[in-house]
């Protein structure tokens, strides 16, 4: 077809038939094509006068924004603007909500995913940073990197004096990338490894250990809950029972929570029948319950260590088991955060909104929400331990600021602890909590 060029509504036939002969197109088609000019300018009109067919909120929203992009002191990204915007909608809701962002955006997807990307490396920092250990199964480990190893340059760049956020910055990247990283060992020797990043398990099971061989008490904490939490736990306990284990003391002090699949997950293992949680919202009920084939670990005498900080899905985990009578709780009242979040990504932004949707509810029907019923607290434990400011920061810091070092590689930390003075293995802390878990395991806790 020929082009057209500002048809007008007026046309004549002779017009009309010029067309026709240059592209051999139908009096019906000219008629349609002009009636769908007329309706695309009409729109045009309309959509000019109505702020582009806006509700009456959105155009409110931009004739603010262009107020402040138009008048304000400095410049203003619109972009940032809308950011705002929106995280201001979904915090003004309740202290859950939130819109995330671009670091915001990794950090939501980490905590929920498991993982993280780099070479698997545990620093201290003197002159130089310096490799207290590298994880296990990291590319650091399999490239060879050693306790103690000095780090001197990052692909050719010396790390004397780099800001700690400039070396992360260099060490982490995308998966698959190389990193050259130029070491000193202990012995004084110089080295070079190349080293290619990938995703790392970020650990939410903790501090594995028999507390008291004879009597068979191990003791794991959960710190949060991932995609890999219910694996982890399940690793745990059967390396546990392979140790001689006869009762188990698990730690959710400071777990402020995570995805409620591997909270449920966990208690499954535990109940055999029931209900083992709810939620209520603005849709159906859904009702979460036992599995009689999944509840490996029934009758394993079972103590929770749980504090103002234990919320969400902990106290989902702690409140099924003690409606059901398979565990007890000791401590302090958990936080009191009965509240279900939906999380929806925007890949095309990087962003992620998160929702309050409903509320929790344990098997005997218990709100979990703090401020239900007067009550500013969450679960209340079977036994009432505190713990101290200065202990419970301790306690926090073994359980939720460091790694672990692998088995194989303690006996080189001890020996370098031992011939240079530092305190480089992170021993247990004085906790009064574990203590009194423990004894009521030993029959010697007195009320």
């Amino acid at each position: 077809m020929g082009r057209l060029r500002n048809p007008e509504l007026h046309s004549t036939r002779p017009q009309a038939e010029a067309l026709q002969d240059r592209g051999r197109v139908s009096l019906p088609q000219i008629v349609f094509l002009l009636g769908t000019f007329f309706g695309m300018g009409l729109m045009l009109v309309i959509l000019e006068l109505w702020g582009l067919g806006e509700d009456e909120d959105l155009a409110h929203y931009r004739q603010v924004r262009d107020l402040v992009t138009n008048t304000y002191v400095r410049d203003v990204d619109k972009q940032d603007l809308l950011e705002d915007a929106l995280r201001g909608m979904l915090n003004g809701l309740d202290d859950y909500s939130d819109y995330y962002v671009r670091e915001e955006f990794d950090a939501v997807n980490r905590d929920t995913s498991g993982e993280m990307i780099g070479i698997g490396v545990i620093l201290r920092y003197k002159d130089v940073p310096q490799v207290l250990f590298p994880l296990e199964n990291s590319p650091a480990m399999d490239a060879g990197i050693q306790v103690g190893d000095e780090i001197l340059a990052i692909d050719g760049v010396s790390t004397a004096g780099l800001l700690t956020e400039e070396l992360s910055s260099r060490i982490q990247g995308e998966p698959g990338s190389s990193i050259l990283l130029q070491v000193r060992g202990l012995d004084g020797q110089e080295r070079e490894h190349e080293i290619t990043r990938r995703e790392l398990p970020i650990p939410s099971v903790r501090r594995v250990r028999m507390i008291d061989e004879q009597r068979g008490i191990g003791y794991l904490a959960i710190t949060s809950f991932s995609n890999r939490t219910t694996e982890e736990f399940d690793e745990a306990v059967s390396r546990l029972q392979d140790d001689g284990l006869k009762a188990l003391i698990l730690d959710l002090r400071g777990n402020q929570g995570g995805l409620l699949s591997p909270a449920v997950e966990i208690s499954q293992r535990f109940v055999r029948e029931g209900v083992l949680a709810s939620t209520r919202g603005r849709g159906e009920p859904k009702v979460e319950s036992a599995a009689p084939e999944l509840a490996w670990y029934h009758g394993i005498p079972l103590i929770l260590l749980v504090d103002g900080e234990s919320a969400s899905a902990s106290e989902v985990l702690a409140g099924a088991l003690q409606d059901h009578r398979v565990a007890v709780l000791l401590g302090e009242p958990t936080y009191g955060k009965g509240v279900v979040q939906t999380i929806s990504r925007y890949p095309d932004r990087h962003a992620i909104a998160k929702l309050t949707t409903s509320y929790y509810f344990t098997p005997s029907h218990r709100n979990l929400q703090r401020g239900t019923d007067g009550h500013d607290y969450g679960l209340l434990p079977n036994f009432l331990v505190d713990c101290e400011g200065e202990e419970r920061e301790a306690i926090y810091g073994y359980l939720h600021n460091s790694f672990e070092p692998p088995p194989t590689i303690i006996a080189d930390l001890r020996e370098w602890q031992s011939e240079s003075g530092l305190e480089l293995v992170n021993e247990p802390p004085l906790d009064p909590q574990l203590e009194a878990a423990v004894a009521i395991f030993r029959g010697e806790h007195q009320d």
